[in-house]
């Protein structure tokens, strides 16, 4: 539209008309009206049934919630215990995490090397898709990328709309596999046509974990140390899934429910996640931290970093990597990041970073209270600490949220697996306000 003329005027109308027709009354809940699928106390409408994940953060007694320790539930296993016990050991547990989701038991040592075979055997590109759809056709948004080269997968498939059990296990290794090269390519193709830097391109090594192929693809020199690829190893175990009511989850459950086909599914579900109030609120969560090291003098002055959140709450901002719909007492999620991340933050000269997120962490709930003037349970979540983890890992922060589509994808491909099983089309109500007109 040209500036000043006509077709600006009429936009300005749509504008108004926009604001006018688009925004509902101000009105509580009733009791039939579940807003964003919610309660009236927050906690989200039990929409089915799922055995492949668990979120505990509160217990009740009659109508009383009673805040507890959070738990993560994986298929029967708590997080916090596998995670302390693989943070122990010399190995690798994402591709055990996967397989746990996808099929519900735990792999033996030579179910696990099958599995981790053929998911290396997928990890390369076509050609074709590498060169024609990624590079050729970058985007400056990575997460867009990665939705719209899953969709493009389809057409590498001889069977896509084959719906059995069998091409639907192989749709989803072959998604999985894919995904962190998809990610890798998409963010050199970005680099060079937007950022007019130099790019580069590695070719996926054989018998290399998840985590260390993002790594050995992603840097120049492929070169990572045991304990940073381990560390990146625990970032992808504990966002792999998070129940089937987290907004992208409910995604592959929503758009599995019509039968549509597995790229698509996926492909709208990473498009969820890009949300800055789903998987990309750590992004924000950095910006947050570099904000506060730029306009705090003395990041170890609690009275200080209380003023600034309390200017965030006067300002009607959120303070990110605070709170959560479920967990009350504590995220397990964060707290494993928080505990396996301390040493090599303090290592790598990250100390007055990771000393500052554990004191938004200790204040935030006292200056909610304040605020508010009543209690508030709140406690910091997994997007606390996934950025600055990253950041030591010297990833871009472009590449944050992209590598939590990485981790959930398994999480997606085991509730579509669960929802083709059980389907019945997803369709909520919503009641209509509107004029009536004769």
């Amino acid at each position: 539209m040209e500036e000043g003329g006509d077709d600006m005027r009429a936009l300005d109308k749509y504008i108004e008309l926009y604001k006018n027709n688009n925004t509902l009354p101000p009105q509580p809940f009733e009791d039939d009206v579940k807003k964003g699928l919610r309660n009236s106390n927050g906690t989200g409408v039990i929409a089915g049934y799922t055995k492949i994940c668990d979120v505990i953060g509160y217990e009740k007694d009659g109508e009383k919630v009673i805040p507890i320790d959070g738990k993560l539930i994986y298929r029967g296993y708590d997080l916090k215990s596998i995670v302390d016990k693989v943070m122990v050991s010399d190995k690798f547990y994402f591709e055990s995490i996967i397989y746990l989701l996808l099929f519900g038991v735990i792999p033996s040592e030579n179910e696990l090397i099958d599995f981790k075979h053929i998911l290396e055997e997928e990890r390369n590109l076509p050609d074709s898709l590498a060169i024609n759809q990624i590079m050729a056709n970058p985007s400056p948004n990575i997460m867009n990328k990665l939705a719209q080269s899953v969709l493009s997968l389809y057409s590498y498939d001889e069977n896509p709309e084959d719906f059995s059990i069998e091409n639907n296990i192989r749709q989803s290794l072959n998604i999985i596999a894919k995904l962190p090269t998809i990610m890798v390519y998409s963010y050199q193709a970005k680099k060079h046509t937007y950022d007019h830097a130099s790019h580069f391109f590695h070719y996926a090594k054989p018998n290399l974990s998840f985590a260390e192929h993002i790594l050995a693809t992603y840097r120049l020199d492929q070169k990572y140390s045991f304990e940073e690829a381990k560390l990146l190893d625990l970032c992808l175990i504990v966002q792999a899934d998070h129940g089937g009511g987290n907004n992208s989850a409910f995604t592959s459950r929503v758009l599995t429910s019509t039968n549509t086909d597995i790229y698509s599914t996926i492909s709208a579900c990473i498009s969820s996640l890009k949300g800055c109030r789903h998987g990309g609120a750590n992004l924000k969560v950095m910006d947050q931290l570099d904000d506060m090291l730029d306009k705090i003098s003395d990041t170890y002055n609690d009275e200080l970093i209380k003023e600034y959140l309390w200017n965030k709450l006067n300002n009607n901002e959120l303070i990110y990597g605070m709170g959560h719909a479920i967990y009350m007492k504590s995220d397990p999620r964060a707290q494993l990041l928080k505990k396996y991340s301390k040493q090599i933050a303090y290592g790598k000269g990250y100390q007055k970073e990771y000393d500052l997120l554990c004191s938004i962490e200790r204040l935030t709930p006292s200056v909610m209270k304040e605020y508010k003037g009543k209690d508030v349970q709140v406690c910091a979540n997994v997007d606390l600490f996934t950025g600055l983890i990253y950041r030591m890992l010297d990833i871009d922060k472009e590449l944050y949220t992209p590598i939590f589509a990485i981790s959930r994808v398994s999480g997606w491909c085991a509730h579509r697996f669960e929802e083709l099983q059980n389907n019945k089309i997803i369709r909520p109500a919503y009641r209509y306000i509107g004029k009536q007109y004769k």
